[in-house]
């Protein structure tokens, strides 16, 4: 597998390559626009192709978008929903436009509605998005830690939206620490064999798509969405290792989304401690 992390796009896509390399990073995740508003940056021909040449040259890649904090297909607001389709779908075109798997994003939250209720508006949301997005790109799910009525904390309600919607461009996204927030025991081999089992029955393993690599500061099922240094938390180095050597993720990227040693993100530290394991 490739091991990248989440790098800062700011100020043009093609700066992200340069702070990948700066890491040490192999793949990348980025923001098109910024996390907590609806604005979408215009991208110009000229920073896409920069961004392209840069990515080819480097061999950095493959690339993912993570979509903006707000979206919620489940709220009982409809400007609400419709703001995240139009969000998603500007995310998906960039995503084309420079040639990244496609948009990693967090389904929402039901308002204490029940997921059963929400999930027929949930998959009218998603199909709005898959009928206009490039036929190219995925639609990626993440796991959710499980706070406040989250939407995707248990693979069974993941695997219920990717059947309700019916389109093989939806993937998944596994993020190590929610999965343990959630009382998924990613980090003891036997643990981690019981949650790739689940995986495959709900959701199917082939879904899998990409790997959020976080440690956590909260407990196996204490359901915060606290992200620690690879090592630092209760996942631990053994769990990593555990992690990196089942067969599910061979092939899969692994991009980091930690808090940094020196508190400013995804650093070389931590990317030379998943290599070192891999």
């Amino acid at each position: 597998m490739k091991i990248g992390a989440h790098v800062s796009a700011a100020g043009s896509l093609d700066k992200a390559i340069d702070n990948a390399q700066r890491i040490g990073a192999e793949c990348i995740q980025i923001f098109a626009s910024g996390p907590t508003n609806w604005h979408v940056k215009n991208h110009s021909p000229k920073e896409l192709q920069a961004y392209k040449e840069k990515a080819a040259r480097t061999g950095i890649g493959p690339c993912v978008l993570h979509g903006v904090y707000l979206i919620n297909f489940g709220s009982p607001n409809p400007d609400l929903v419709a703001k995240g389709i139009e969000s998603l779908l500007q995310y998906q075109r960039v995503a084309g436009n420079i040639g990244a798997m496609g948009t990693i994003f967090h389904i929402g939250s039901h308002k204490g509605q029940s997921f059963e209720k929400v999930l027929p508006q949930v998959a009218a949301a998603f199909h709005k998005v898959l009928d206009a997005m490039p036929k190219d790109v995925s639609l990626i799910i993440e796991n959710s830690a499980g706070m406040g009525n989250s939407i995707g904390a248990t693979f069974a309600e993941i695997g219920a939206v990717i059947k309700e919607v019916g389109d093989p461009r939806v993937k998944v996204c596994l993020d190590t620490q929610h999965s343990f927030a959630n009382g998924y025991d990613v980090a003891t081999k036997d643990g981690l064999n019981r949650v790739m089992e689940e995986l495959e029955k709900e959701v199917g393993a082939k879904k899998l798509v990409a790997v959020h690599a976080n440690d956590s500061k909260c407990p196996l099922g204490g359901g915060l969405d606290r992200h620690d240094n690879i090592g630092e938390g209760p996942i631990g180095m053994k769990g990593f290792a555990n992690i990196m050597k089942h067969p599910a993720f061979k092939d899969v990227p692994f991009y980091l989304e930690v808090p940094g040693f020196d508190g400013e993100g995804p650093d070389a530290k931590n990317i030379e401690r998943l290599k070192g394991l891999r």
